[in-house]
């Protein structure tokens, strides 16, 4: 056929014919996948810039290749480097599961005892930092706080700038992680207009979180081992959850070269927004406007009829079509660290009586709505009464193990580059300018 390309030599290809010249074209497939440079070469004239894919909000866009996070949407599976999110939950620590996102593989004893000695040892801030923190008004949000506090981070080790250090990204990822908690409870003791809490090196990763939030008068805080266990786990469902917003973010801002903390900074910005991190603030918020389960038929009509601004939160998700993994593992969460706390329970049966009726509708069952993460996490939180707005607070300390990995990730990938995305244009062609302002006139 005049016009047609040769067939790929060996392998899959994507037969593409443009109806414009009457030109076919063979596109290569690799795991799924065309490489959208290929589309270039579909042009109309010789001088054209060629074919561009359009994709808003990435869709069905893949940025890069990664070996850390496997999620199939359709069957409800999340994988850490292989790993069944169930499993890590049920067995593995956070920094254990922190290490394995980062390398690969699961520590030995001598390099989880390492790394967990690396992680007390750097919980410590620099104490300009608290001067920092006291700079911020009274009823800053903590998540502004926050991203503010890892930004600066940046200035306090100006060697992590040399990011193909190994060293330096080595001691990098130890001090986010060690300082991150640290930070986020400068921000809690801020607002509740408590003085600061040291770190606790005798006590765990979660268990030194807690004591820096909660302490008071006490020579040792004892954190309730099943509220430790709770924030483990938590932090372990959070850790990361492949190329969502504020992932993204942290690539995009690192393949510019800047410093780690920078790129985590940026991460924390994205999380901050209502549609990534806040999501578990509007299930409360849900749960209250129903008030009581007696309510619950009527909200469910409104929800699928459109009236008024019933919404449906912490049902479906952008990946998942059926029910989210994390879901499950915290719903059982929910209910142990309810039973120790002696807490009213009115929200939880809301919740549970809500999310019976919504998997037995077919509207719902139809569109694939099931619960996420996002509907029983809140309600642990405030159990342990920690703030509403400092809910996505606790979501970023987890989520730095994963930000990490994947920025390294994104570094040592030899086919990156810096993020620029093109842009399909639609303003206005060539004109002349003339202008609409007297520029002799002068303003009194």
């Amino acid at each position: 056929m005049p016009g047609q390309t040769e067939a790929t030599p060996l392998g899959d290809y994507l037969e593409i014919k443009d109806s414009r010249t009457g030109k076919t074209y063979n596109i290569p497939i690799s795991d799924d996948t065309i490489r959208t440079a290929d589309l270039r070469q579909i042009k109309v004239k010789d001088d054209d810039f060629g074919m561009m894919g359009y994709d808003p909000a990435f869709m069905n866009t893949a940025s890069c290749r990664s070996s850390i996070t496997f999620i199939d949407g359709e069957k409800g599976i999340l994988r850490y480097r292989g790993y069944p999110i169930e499993q890590l939950a049920e067995k593995a620590s956070f920094l254990e599961v922190a290490w394995l996102l980062r390398h690969g593989e699961l520590p030995t004893q001598a390099e989880y005892d390492q790394f967990t000695q690396d992680i007390t040892y750097h919980t410590y801030t620099h104490e300009n930092i608290k001067q920092f923190m006291d700079g911020f008004r009274y009823d800053a949000h903590p998540m502004s706080m926050l991203t503010a506090g890892v930004a600066a981070l940046s200035s306090f080790y100006p060697s992590a700038k040399n990011i193909h250090d190994p060293r330096e990204r080595e001691i990098a990822f130890v001090r986010l992680l060690a300082k991150m908690p640290t930070i986020a409870a400068f921000a809690y003791r801020h607002a509740k207009g408590l003085p600061y809490v040291y770190p606790d090196n005798a006590l765990s990763y979660a268990e030194n979180f807690l004591s820096m939030i909660a302490r008071m008068s006490e020579p040792r805080y004892e954190a309730d081992p099943v509220y430790a266990r709770a924030i483990d786990v938590l932090f372990i469902l959070h850790a990361d959850h492949e190329q969502n917003c504020s992932t993204s973010a942290v690539r995009a801002v690192g393949s510019s070269h800047v410093d780690p903390y920078s790129a985590v900074a940026a991460g924390i910005a994205a999380l901050y927004g209502p549609l990534h991190g806040g999501a578990n603030e509007a299930v409360l918020r849900m749960l209250q406007e129903i008030g009581d389960e007696k309510n619950i038929p009527g909200f469910i009509e409104n929800v699928k009829s459109g009236k008024g601004d019933a919404k449906l939160m912490g049902f479906g998700h952008r990946v998942y079509k059926s029910y989210d993994p994390r879901a499950k593992i915290v719903k059982k969460l929910c209910e142990e660290v309810i039973k120790v706390s002696g807490s009213t329970t009115k929200d939880l049966d809301i919740a549970m009586e809500l999310e019976r009726i919504a998997l037995s509708d077919e509207y719902f069952i139809k569109r694939k709505l099931y619960p996420n993460v996002d509907f029983y996490t809140g309600l642990i939180y405030r159990v342990m009464k920690f703030p509403t707005d400092y809910f996505t607070v606790l979501f970023a300390i987890a989520r730095t193990a994963g930000w990490v990995a994947q920025w390294e990730e994104m570094l040592l990938d030899k086919e990156q580059k810096i993020a620029r995305p093109r842009q399909v244009y639609t303003g206005a062609a060539e004109r002349k300018y003339t202008s609409n302002l007297d520029y002799t006139r002068r303003v009194e």
